[in-house]
C-alpha cells in the first residue's frame, strides 16, 4: 500500500492548475486565512479541494501519482 501525502504544496497547485508557483504561495496564504489557520499549520489535500472546486478524487490521484 502506497502511502499519499495529506498536505498540498505550492508545487502541486502549480501542477494541478496550469498557473505559477508563486501564485500557488498566494493561494495557499488565502487558504490558511478561510480557514482560519495559523502560518505554520498545513494546508490538506481536502481543504484544498474544498476551496478551489476541484474534485477531492483529481487531488487524490494526483498526490498518488507524485508521492
Amino acid at each position: 500500500m502506497k502511502i499519499v501525502r495529506a498536505c498540498i504544496y505550492p508545487k502541486d497547485i502549480h501542477c494541478i492548475t496550469g498557473r505559477s508557483e508563486r501564485f500557488g504561495r498566494r493561494l495557499l496564504n488565502e487558504m490558511k486565512q478561510h480557514f482560519g489557520k495559523q502560518a505554520h499549520q498545513f494546508i490538506t489535500a481536502q481543504e484544498f479541494a474544498e476551496y478551489s472546486g476541484i474534485d477531492q478524487q483529481i487531488v487524490d490521484e494526483y498526490l498518488m501519482k507524485v508521492s
